[in-house]
Order: structure tokens, then C-alpha cells, then sequence
């Protein structure tokens, strides 16, 4: 990550925004929204799928106790299937924007595209390298996920999603032929039409 942010605007509150979980065959996606507070920086910020389970944990921890806001949203699996992966996720952008405490004066959202917000917003491609905000917010969402897949694992222990977190692996894969699909997988997702028998 570069020594100074690329994105910098001393004047105006920025929130920060990510998601996680587009690809997963099971499970929400999940968006976190971030104002850092420019009085206690953090170092080590960087895209969360660069760092390890470790880092990202601590810098969880970092980010918790020192910003000035952050919010989570998340759309579930019934609305992935009802509006489409893209459009859910930027329902669940919306949703974490509007739950910060702090509303910010500019938003920067990773990727190529933004939701409709109140505010402005910018889109800003490889954001969660590029821009701090949106590197704690693509950890906080991350580590988010990451835990709820976890929570999950232990209600489904024969799938294995502490390990491969419900992305389309081999594993997964076999599992789903084997036994079936839960209820928090994506229905409109090929390979869980396919277990379905829809394909």
C-alpha cells in the first residue's frame, strides 16, 4: 500500500465501503462502512483478501476501538435470489451506510459502481488498495463473514465452511451432491440449482 493514501479529503467526513461474499454459493453478502478517525491512525490498513487470518483480526480489533464510525449491512440469501447478486449487494451498501451513527459527507465505494445514497459517492476501483477507508472496511466485512461461516460450519459441520467460507470449491461441491442444500444457500446460484435438481 502506498506510504500516502492515493484518495485523501481532509475537509470532508469519508466513509469507506466494501463487501464480501459475491461468489459464495451460501450465506449473506456482507458490506461495512467506515469513518476513520484522522486523529488515531492505523497502520497496516491494506485490501483484507492480502492479509492474513491473524492481521485481519487485529486489525478488526484496531478499527473497532478507533474510528469514529462503523456500520454493517448485509442482504440474505432469499433477497440474493429475489433481486440478483449485484443488485443485493448494493441493497446491503445501502444498508451499512445508512447505519452509521456519524453520517458521512462523501462515500467511496470499492469497485466500479455505487448505490443510491443520500450523499455524493465515488467509485473507486481497487478502492480497498487504494483508499484506507475502504481497506477497514473491506476487513470489517471480511472478518464479519468469515466469523458468521464459521457459526455455520458448526451447524453444518459436514460442509466444511470454516474452511472454504461457501465458496464454490471442490469440497463444497461434493458436499452439496451428498447432502443437499441447507437453507442459508443461494437457490438462484447454478451449482445449488444443479443440487436442487433445477438445472
Amino acid at each position: 500500500m502506498p506510504t500516502e493514501p492515493e484518495f485523501i479529503f481532509p475537509e470532508l467526513l469519508v466513509a469507506g465501503v466494501d463487501e464480501v461474499g459475491r461468489g459464495p454459493l451460501v450465506g449473506d453478502v456482507v458490506t461495512a462502512a467506515v469513518i476513520l478517525d484522522p486523529t488515531k491512525p492505523i497502520a497496516g490498513l491494506a485490501d483484507s483478501k492480502k492479509l492474513s487470518d491473524k492481521k485481519r483480526e487485529a486489525l478488526f480489533d484496531l478499527i473497532m476501538a478507533n474510528a469514529l464510525s462503523v456500520a454493517v449491512g448485509r442482504a440474505n440469501p432469499d433477497e440474493i435470489d429475489k433481486l440478483n447478486i449485484l443488485h443485493a449487494t448494493m441493497l446491503a451498501m445501502q444498508r451499512a451506510v445508512a447505519g452509521l451513527p456519524i453520517s458521512p459527507e462523501l462515500v467511496l465505494i470499492d469497485g466500479n459502481r455505487c448505490p443510491d445514497l443520500a450523499m455524493p459517492s465515488q467509485a473507486v476501483v481497487k478502492g480497498d488498495a487504494r483508499v484506507e477507508e475502504i481497506s477497514a472496511a473491506s476487513i470489517i466485512a471480511k472478518v464479519t463473514r468469515d466469523r458468521e461461516m464459521v457459526l455455520l460450519d458448526q451447524q453444518y459441520p459436514q460442509f466444511g465452511f470454516a474452511k472454504h467460507k461457501g465458496y464454490p470449491t471442490k469440497l463444497h461441491f461434493e458436499m452439496l451432491a451428498l447432502h443437499g442444500v441447507t437453507p442459508q444457500h443461494r437457490k438462484s446460484f447454478k451449482p445449488v440449482k444443479k443440487a436442487l435438481g433445477l438445472v
